[in-house]
């Protein structure tokens, strides 16, 4: 940019370096949407829709709610499950109980239930934090997977606390193949990946991390903890609730409370710490990293086996995943507590200025 002082004129560059990596974002993001929309639903195999493409999408939508709690408010959560659980039944409960009502209504109503009970289990974060946070939001996870499988009201009187759906459709339109139930989870993750991104862009995201660094001095400044802290339970659980349902109803078709157990929670945990906390990327890096890691080594490994002659059973694959799984979050706690994001960030930094150094 050309502008004059004190009679001369002098150039300034720090317009273009902020607006040429915002440009840049833009364009790779409207590309992948192109893709993502327009191509991938005709040379994707039936196989990669089922076992990769719609459960990273349902998890990385779950991950994003998470991360606004965990990374961007710094509130600790264990009961993410709960929360999907009660997303899941809710909707579930909606769709057969109520003649003609639209799925997409159905599942933003469990997403709405979901968020009350967020709400609730959230009131003790405005007296406690860290480690007593995080075992208030594990009670949840306990009382919600009890109260599936006992109270058989919310299961329309199933013995055994199972649910099942069938027959999706949005405005008469069928959701049954895996491209559609693909589209249909894609566009709901683009429309709150674009809520997410806009809210932590503005005053309610500069509030949630203010708390999240320091909370006595966001109160100083007149942020209201009460606000921040339910506030960020609420658009969490609200989004995590809406994955959930889309979980059990898209993905999974019948279910039981097993399907949201503890272990969903710290596998969504995992997503955020891995994929980078603070970032609405990581959850998308989190997720697929997550998703794709178990399915590559189940096939690498017993090949690995065999060309050295060794016979690696099923047993000690799954095994293997999950020391993977826990040298991976120990390796990013102490090398990189960002994660994945960070290093996208860097490798994109340097590969804007290559091969000049500056």
């Amino acid at each position: 940019m050309l502008y004059r002082e004190n009679g001369q004129f002098k150039t300034s560059y720090r317009a273009d370096a902020q607006i040429l990596p915002v440009t840049q974002d833009r364009l790779l993001i409207g590309a992948l949407l192109v893709f993502a929309f327009g191509i991938a639903p005709f040379i994707v195999s039936e196989y990669a829709f089922r076992a990769i493409l719609i459960p990273f999408l349902i998890l990385a939508l779950a991950a994003l709610g998470l991360n606004i709690l965990v990374g961007y408010c710094g509130q600790i959560s264990l009961g993410t499950g709960a929360f999907m659980a009660v997303g899941a039944y809710a909707a579930y409960n909606f769709q057969a109980r109520i003649e003609g009502m639209p799925l997409i209504v159905s599942l933003l109503l469990g997403g709405v239930c979901s968020t009350v009970v967020g709400v609730m289990f959230g009131v003790p974060s405005l007296r406690i934090k860290g480690l007593y946070l995080a075992v208030a939001t594990l009670a949840a996870q306990f009382f919600v997977d009890w109260a599936f499988l006992r109270i058989k009201w919310f299961t329309l009187d199933s013995a055994s606390g199972a649910a099942s759906v069938a027959g999706l459709k949005v405005a008469g339109i069928p959701i049954e193949t895996p491209a559609a139930k693909y589209l249909f989870c894609l566009s709901f993750l683009t429309v709150f990946a674009l809520l997410a991104k806009n809210l932590v862009r503005g005053a309610i995201g500069r509030e949630w991390m203010a708390m999240r660094d320091m909370d006595v001095a966001a109160s100083v400044i007149g942020i209201r903890p009460v606000y921040a802290k339910l506030t960020a339970f609420a658009v969490s659980s609200f989004i995590v609730g809406v994955a959930g349902a889309l979980w059990a109803f898209v993905y999974l078709g019948s279910w039981e409370p097993a399907a949201f157990s503890i272990e969903r929670s710290f596998q969504l945990l995992f997503m955020v710490i891995i994929g980078g906390l603070g970032s609405i990327m990581g959850s998308f890096f989190g997720a697929g990293f997550i998703v794709v890691l178990p399915i590559f080594l189940d096939q690498a490994l017993p090949a690995l086996g065999h060309a050295l002659g060794i016979n690696l059973d099923t047993a000690f694959v799954s095994h293997a995943v999950s020391m993977v799984y826990g040298a991976l979050i120990v390796f990013f706690l102490i090398v990189e507590p960002h994660g994945l994001a960070r290093l996208w960030s860097t490798a994109r930094e340097k590969l804007r200025l290559w091969p000049f150094p500056h």
